[in-house]
This record gives C-alpha cells, sequence and structure tokens, in this order.
C-alpha cells in the first residue's frame, strides 16, 4: 500500500517537480535545456558505463571525491557516470572532474524512467552514496541484475526512529541492495536493525580526501592580503545561522578590532539572500564574486562573504579558527574532516547528529570542542586568538586523528572488486 501511494504522488508531482527544478537550475546558473534528464532521457552510450555513481548533492560530491577519483583512475575517463540531485551537486561534478566522468541529474523514482535511465546509460554497478534509499530504483536495479552498493553508508539515531515508522517498507528496500558498506560499526548495527541483508563496516571515504594543494594555495595568497589579522571562518551556514554568527562576530571585534569572519553559506541560492542581509544590517563587507586576484581584497574588511562555490579548500586556508555551520540550527552539521585535515582546530554547535562518530573522534583526540550556544561562540574564538599554542596543538591533534583513520577508499575499492566478481548470484 505504501509503495503504491508513493508511486501515486510520485506521478502525480513529477511535471510539478520538473518545473519547479528547472526553474531553480536557471536562477543558479545552470542550462533551463537540461529538464529531460529528469525524465531518464540522457546521451546513450556506446558502451556500458563502468560504474554510476549517484551522489546526491553538493556535499556528496565532495565527500564522494576520493572514491570518484580511484575510480576514474582504475576504468579510465568517460566510464564513470555521476547523477546528482541538485544544481551545486551538478557543479561541483563540473568543477571538479570536467569531462573526465559523465555526467547528468538523477531520474525521478519511477520505473519508466529508472529503466529509459537504465537503458541509455547501460552501467555494471550502482554505487550510492551514503543514504539515499530509492524503491523503484532499487527494485529495477535487481530485476536487471545489476549490482547495487550503498557506499560510505551512515544513518543516524534520529533516521533510525523516522524509519521504525515504516520498517517493514524500508526492509524490502533495503534487501534489493547487495552490499551496504558504512562508515562505522553504529551505523553498521543500525542498517542490520532495519533487515538490510549484507553489511560491511569499511570506514568513511571522507578521511581519505587530500586537500587540492592549488585551492590551499589560493586560500593563502587571500590570507596575505588581509595580513596577520586573526580570521575565523563559519562554514557551510544555514538560514537562522548566520545571525548567529555575526553576533558573535560583533561582539569578537569588541575585543579584537582587526578580525576578520570568513562567511560561507551551505547553498548558493541563499548568497544573495545573505548578501542583502549583510547590506540592511550595515556591515562592511567584501564579497568573493567581487574580485579575481588577492590584490583587490580590501586589506581592511571585517568580513568576507564567500559566494562561490568549489572553493571550501581555498576559504579555510584563510583561517586560524573554523567553525563548522548547521549545527547550531537543527539540521545535523556539515562535514568537520576538511578543516582537521588541513590542522585547523574545529568547532561546532550541539547540533552534530549527522555526524556523530567524526566528531567523537575529533573531541577525544582534543583537535574540536563544541560551542554550547551561538553565546558562546565568541568567547570560544576570543580564546583561541588569544593562545596561538592551543591552537596549533588543537590543529595538530585534529589532523593527526584524520590522517590515523585514511584507508576507507582502498577498502570499498576491495569490496567493490568482491560485489563484482561474484555478481550475479546462481540462480538455483
Amino acid at each position: 500500500m505504501l509503495r503504491l501511494l508513493y508511486r501515486i504522488v510520485l506521478n502525480l508531482g513529477v511535471w510539478p517537480a520538473t518545473l519547479l527544478l528547472t526553474l531553480r537550475a536557471r536562477r543558479q546558473g545552470d542550462a533551463a535545456g537540461r529538464w529531460p534528464e529528469r525524465l531518464g532521457w540522457v546521451r546513450r552510450m556506446e558502451r556500458p558505463i563502468a560504474v554510476w555513481v549517484h551522489a546526491a548533492s553538493l556535499g556528496e560530491v565532495v565527500a564522494a571525491r576520493p572514491l570518484i577519483d580511484a575510480l576514474v583512475a582504475r576504468h579510465g575517463e568517460g566510464s564513470i557516470w555521476i547523477t546528482t540531485m541538485t544544481t551545486s551537486g551538478s557543479q561541483a561534478v563540473r568543477d571538479i572532474w570536467g569531462k573526465r566522468v559523465r555526467h547528468s541529474y538523477v531520474p525521478f523514482d519511477l520505473p519508466g524512467m529508472v529503466r529509459r535511465f537504465l537503458h541509455r546509460v547501460q552501467p555494471q554497478v550502482c554505487l550510492v552514496l551514503e543514504t539515499e534509499l530509492w524503491p523503484h530504483l532499487f527494485a529495477v536495479l535487481a530485476q536487471r541484475r545489476i549490482p547495487l552498493f550503498i557506499a560510505n553508508a551512515r544513518l543516524s539515531p534520529r533516521s533510525l526512529r523516522g524509519y521504525d515508522r515504516i520498517r517493514g517498507s524500508i526492509a524490502k528496500v533495503l534487501q534489493q541492495v547487495t552490499l551496504v558498506a558504512t562508515q562505522s560499526e553504529a551505523d553498521a548495527l543500525r542498517f542490520r536493525s532495519l533487515g538490510a541483508p549484507n553489511v560491511v563496516c569499511a570506514g568513511n571515504i571522507k578521511f581519505d580526501l587530500t586537500p587540492p594543494e592549488a585551492a590551499l594555495q589560493q586560500g593563502r595568497q587571500w590570507r596575505e592580503a588581509l595580513g596577520s589579522r586573526p580570521v575565523w571562518i563559519a562554514a557551510s551556514t544555514h538560514d537562522g545561522e548566520e545571525a548567529a554568527v555575526l553576533a558573535a562576530h560583533r561582539d569578537l571585534l569588541r575585543w579584537y578590532p582587526d578580525a576578520c569572519l570568513v562567511l560561507v553559506p551551505r547553498h548558493p541560492q541563499r548568497f544573495e539572500a545573505v548578501a542583502r542581509a549583510l547590506d540592511r544590517d550595515g556591515w562592511r563587507y567584501a564579497r568573493r564574486s567581487g574580485f579575481s586576484d588577492a590584490a583587490e581584497i580590501p586589506s581592511d574588511t571585517p568580513l568576507l562573504l564567500g559566494d562561490s562555490t568549489g572553493e571550501m579548500f581555498a576559504y579555510l586556508a584563510m583561517a586560524d579558527v573554523a567553525f563548522i555551520g548547521g549545527s547550531l540550527v537543527e539540521i545535523g552539521g556539515h562535514n568537520l574532516l576538511e578543516p582537521a585535515s588541513i590542522g585547523l582546530p574545529v568547532l561546532f554547535g550541539p547540533h552534530m547528529f549527522h555526524f556523530v562518530d567524526a566528531r567523537r573522534l575529533l573531541v577525544d583526540a582534543g583537535g574540536a570542542q563544541e560551542v554550547a550556544s551561538a553565546q558562546d561562540l565568541a568567547v570560544d574564538i576570543a580564546a583561541l586568538f588569544a593562545e596561538p599554542d592551543t591552537r596549533a596543538t588543537m590543529g595538530q591533534a585534529a589532523a593527526e586523528a584524520v590522517a590515523a583513520n585514511r584507508g576507507a577508499v582502498a577498502r570499498h575499492l576491495a569490496l567493490l572488486d568482491e560485489v563484482r566478481a561474484t555478481w550475479p548470484p546462481t540462480v538455483g
């Protein structure tokens, strides 16, 4: 009954959703003519694609980079197809890999559209990142005997409680999955409790991300333009969170008048709204979109708005301390391993339920700390500005914790080889 209701809702909503997504994509600078991709109309491949990777949005694309890099190196350029749901994810794919991979939006989860996509792409394996559960897609893959691999899978206690309400339906979906490779043993236990038959803990591929040296060098050049001033970054902030961050920066400026905040909203479609809020509140600031090289950055600006995509490591390289957004509001946090990997001390709010294991690892290592509230953010930033040795010790501990947990990409590739070697299963 739930599956039937799901299909009815999708059929009723497919055209309004297509129109909405097309208009949103055009506002964000994407080609409006890409709407057929949402219906499965993509370029027909002359030979099968080795691996189809689905990474829903910007965060999943960035997190999957080390794994996708390894797949491209293994199978060759043009042999990997990447789908995304969002425009920002699509742009990230084009920025990172260009023509080295095939790319489109993922089709809606309706059987006919999924079959059309699969007929044209002919993937030998489907690899879905994290926790994207699509009932019709999974069923069609099983019907076509195409192995399905959920990679870097995570399932928070909160998500598990939500799935508990439809446990029987979720179990049927997960039984179509060839293998679930989780980030942690706790994630593995949660997937097994929902009925996933084949679950292995392979580690978090986000630990294997190598910061691009060109981006780090760009960030260092931007930092040089600011001189020796203390700089902190608020990365991946959300609506309702920028106000708290800006209030903290106002307090911080009373103690450190030359401090600079690098503010990077999570979603590109909010860049203009955040800029208008800064104007309304009387902030003096510079925008990344307003300069082409470091010489154009005002050296005395108290705030830099990071209104660009694909440059997070450059922004991080500017900072002395990193605050991770999505954690002062109930979003669940974002990737705190990126700043940790380059040796920055990491702060975050109380809502990090999507990154429980990474949070615990960095806190236990002494490389990160939780900010109890928005009011405490300025105090904690000021304390780290005042203690360079403490900053250095925390940053080193964070980087060492990340380095010690690398290797998940190799484990995922080995599991993928096992899946390919044993699939399709023998029919009795």
